[in-house]
């Protein structure tokens, strides 16, 4: 996936041994950089590219959305044991300030096994392979209700796998609007004290009342930014079997 993404907006993507090199469309290169941490750690040179780089966090946000119901890819992975079949899916979990002031998000992967659990190191060890592009192939796909059932059964388990990440979520917001309080509540408090020092009545009454209307503005502003709208977004959704041929 980050290869291909390289390659199609005009980069470089160079495979050498088992790491890669990577020139990205702005030109910045990226030498020996590998796609899951177990090869990263099995050469000492090489760094792990994974979600902690904005790049890869960037791509994952551009991806245009998974309408339910579109055919979904079927893909064989021979690394993986046989018994492991399931749905992968990736998610993007955010929230908003209704004025879109703010905004966070976090992007997910979840693995649902056939047999109903939810696997995260398998969830992850798929989406590390699909990063590097290397070691799947393409079997077909799952088309009308087959595929609209597996969104149904995806999106039921990321509502409860993703409650974690979204109380995260409000958390950083309720702390963002705590500082955001603090800094202004002592900013007005400061610039009230240094209107009291003015010798003329009606000069500091005229500046008292200028700053009263534009404390009043800042308050209305911060109650918009206190109402928050979630958003949970259905990135790709693959159909996967491990095993040999």
């Amino acid at each position: 996936m980050t290869t291909a993404h390289v390659r199609a907006h005009g980069g470089r993507a160079e495979r050498n041994g088992r790491a890669w090199k990577l020139v990205w469309p702005d030109g910045e290169n990226q030498e020996n950089v590998m796609f899951t941490p177990r090869d990263a750690a099995a050469v000492p040179p090489a760094k792990y590219l994974g979600l902690k780089d904005f790049r890869i966090r960037r791509l994952m946000t551009q991806l245009p959305p998974f309408l339910p119901g579109q055919p979904t890819p079927i893909l064989w992975l021979p690394d993986l044991p046989e018994e492991v079949r399931g749905f992968w899916s990736l998610w993007k979990i955010a929230i908003y300030t209704t004025d879109r002031s703010w905004n966070r998000q976090r992007v997910i992967p979840l693995f649902l096994h056939d047999d109903g659990r939810c696997l995260l190191p398998t969830a992850r060890y798929i989406w590390d392979q699909l990063l590097s592009g290397t070691g799947g192939e393409l079997r077909g796909y799952l088309k009308g209700s087959e595929a609209i059932g597996a969104y149904e059964r995806l999106r039921e388990a990321i509502e409860r796998q993703g409650r974690a990440v979204y109380e995260e979520l409000v958390r950083v917001h309720r702390e963002f609007l705590n500082r955001e309080r603090e800094k202004g509540t002592y900013a007005f408090e400061v610039r009230r004290k240094a209107i009291m020092w003015l010798g003329l009545p009606a000069v500091r009454a005229y500046r008292l009342a200028k700053l009263e209307e534009e404390e009043n503005e800042w308050r209305e502003q911060l109650e918009k930014k206190a109402e928050v709208m979630p958003e949970l977004v259905p990135l790709l959704v693959v159909r996967v079997r491990g095993g040999s041929r």
